[in-house]
C-alpha cells in the first residue's frame, strides 16, 4: 500500500477576490485522485491545522523528546509517506510563503529518496506556472526531487467545486492530473523497491550534525 501527502499551500480563509481557500479545492482533487487508485492512499495536509504562529524553530532544532506534538506527529508521516504532491498558488512569480513556512519546519533527510509533484493553480489564466518553476529549485534541495510533469490549473474557482470536483471536461482534466500523479506514482514505487535493495542512507548519509558537514574539504581541515 503506497501512501502520499498532499500539502495544502495556502492559509487563506477570506474573501474577496478568491473563494475562500480556493487551494482546498484543487488539493482534495488530487487527494480523491490518488485515493481512487488501486493500493493507494492519500492525505491533505493543512497548514491551519499546526500551530506555526510561534517564532520560527524548525521541528529539528527540538531535542527528540521535546518536539511539539503536532510537528512531530507530521514528521513521523513526512518519514513514512512514498511521495508528496505540492499544492501551490503563485506569490509574486514564487511559490506560497505558507508552503515554504510548512515545508522549512522539516529536515531534508525525511523527505530524501522520494519523488514530489508540483500543482499550482490560479483565479487567472496562467494557473501558477511562474510558481512552479521556483518550486523545483526549493523541492530539489529538500530532497524529494519533482517529477517533470506538472499540473497548472487556470481559473481553478471555475474549474472545481468546493468538494474537489470538476465542473465540466471532468475526463479531460482526470487525464491531465493523471500525467503527473501518474509519473509520481511510478517514481515512488520504483525508489521503494530500490530500498528494500540498497540502503539510500548508506549510499548517501544525511547531514544532521553540523551544518560545515556540507563544506567540501579545504587544507586547514585536520
Amino acid at each position: 500500500m503506497a501512501h502520499y501527502l498532499v500539502f495544502l499551500g495556502s492559509t487563506r480563509t477570506s474573501t474577496p477576490p478568491s473563494p475562500a481557500r480556493l487551494g482546498e479545492r484543487v488539493a482534495k482533487a488530487c487527494e480523491r485522485l490518488l485515493a481512487s487508485l488501486p493500493q493507494t492512499t492519500a492525505e491533505i495536509i493543512d497548514p491551519l491545522s499546526l500551530n506555526l504562529s510561534d517564532p520560527f524553530k524548525p521541528h529539528f532544532a527540538y531535542a527528540q523528546a521535546n518536539a511539539p506534538e503536532d510537528l512531530a506527529a507530521l514528521a513521523d508521516k513526512i518519514n513514512n509517506a512514498d511521495g508528496y504532491v505540492m499544492v501551490s498558488p503563485e506569490y509574486n512569480h514564487s511559490m506560497s510563503p505558507a508552503l515554504s513556512h510548512l515545508l522549512n519546519h522539516f529536515g531534508a533527510s525525511l523527505f530524501a529518496f522520494k519523488p514530489s509533484a508540483i500543482v499550482t493553480y490560479s483565479m487567472g489564466q496562467w494557473g501558477g506556472v511562474r510558481a512552479a518553476v521556483a518550486m523545483r529549485a526549493f523541492l530539489s534541495e529538500l530532497g524529494c526531487l519533482p517529477v517533470s510533469a506538472m499540473v497548472h490549473l487556470p481559473k481553478a474557482q471555475e474549474a472545481l467545486n468546493e468538494e474537489g470536483q470538476f465542473a465540466q471536461d471532468q475526463e479531460r482534466w482526470e487525464r491531465y492530473f493523471g500525467r503527473t500523479l501518474g509519473q509520481l506514482m511510478w517514481w515512488a514505487e520504483a525508489a521503494a523497491s530500490y530500498k528494500q535493495q540498497v540502503d539510500p542512507a548508506r549510499v548517501s548519509p544525511a547531514f544532521k550534525t553540523t551544518p560545515s558537514q556540507r563544506n567540501a574539504p579545504s587544507s586547514t581541515d585536520s
